[in-house]
């Protein structure tokens, strides 16, 4: 109960940071000559933290259904730490007030990330988790609104694919959600606004003309991304996480690769 309380609060916390962080930014125009290299840091850092906001939590997920729960519990860990690295990263670079008191909900909610791991797991505790991976989400959108620039068209690219990682991540987790005991409306819809983003960021690769070698890599992910969704659309009748969870983990290995060519080009 105290637990709830303290997520009830958090949330409240938090949006009301974001909301003052936004009637400000409503009177600032957008940086474009100013952008520093500390700014690309922290959006680099911020998209990190919603790539693991969802992973950790879709794999803790995953403890519900396999027996190699120790195993998993490590590689969560493993996760914490970098999660934490990001955190530290951003809190030693940014100078902006509003984001500087939202890093300490995003201090918060991993560091109760890292005590729901030592204890049973629940679903009162996988809810739990459910929500600290949303308040993670949350303030790390907010701190990159403050330091949002005009990307390159090479950037632009670049953030597609890490968007599309995150994507990628947050279906997953709510596909492990709902067969793990949160099978509502909310969760369906999460997971399907999820698929119709990453199908919108992949019509941009696709869009994209690369080199042959790199072209060859897109119709990779082209064939992968087909095949997941084949199931993923099959997901109320066929519960195949495992299976499930290699597939996309190779899609994703897939999209490292066209990113870091992007990355490379810029």
């Amino acid at each position: 109960m105290k637990k709830i309380l303290c997520i009830c609060l958090l949330a409240g916390s938090l949006s009301y940071a974001t909301t003052d962080m936004n009637s400000r930014q409503s009177v600032q125009k957008k940086r474009i000559a100013t952008v520093t290299r500390g700014d690309v840091k922290i959006i680099e850092a911020t998209e990190n933290i919603r790539f693991l906001s969802q992973q950790i939590v879709k794999e803790y997920l995953f403890l519900f259904v396999t027996p190699q729960k120790e195993a998993v519990k490590a590689k969560v860990k493993k996760r914490l730490v970098t999660l934490s690295n990001n955190i530290r990263m951003i809190a030693a670079t940014t100078k902006d007030v509003d984001s500087k008191d939202i890093l300490e909900f995003l201090a918060y909610s991993k560091d109760q990330i890292a005590q729901t791991l030592t204890e049973e797991i629940t679903e009162e505790n996988a809810a739990l988790m459910l929500d600290y991976s949303e308040t993670l989400l949350e303030g790390a959108d907010s701190i990159a609104a403050a330091h949002a620039y005009d990307f390159s068209s090479e950037e632009r690219m670049l953030m597609a694919t890490k968007q599309m990682e995150y994507l990628i991540e947050r279906i997953m987790k709510y596909y492990m959600a709902l067969h793990v005991g949160f099978d509502n409306p909310t969760n369906q819809n999460q997971m399907n606004k999820s698929i119709a983003q990453f199908g919108n960021k992949l019509q941009d690769i696709e869009a994209y003309t690369y080199p042959k070698e790199i072209g060859g890599v897109k119709s990779k992910i082209l064939k992968s991304w087909y095949a997941n969704g084949f199931y993923l659309g099959k997901s109320e009748t066929l519960f195949i996480p495992k299976l499930m969870l290699i597939s996309t983990a190779h899609l994703e290995d897939l999209i490292v690769k066209i990113a870091l060519y992007h990355n490379q080009n810029q």
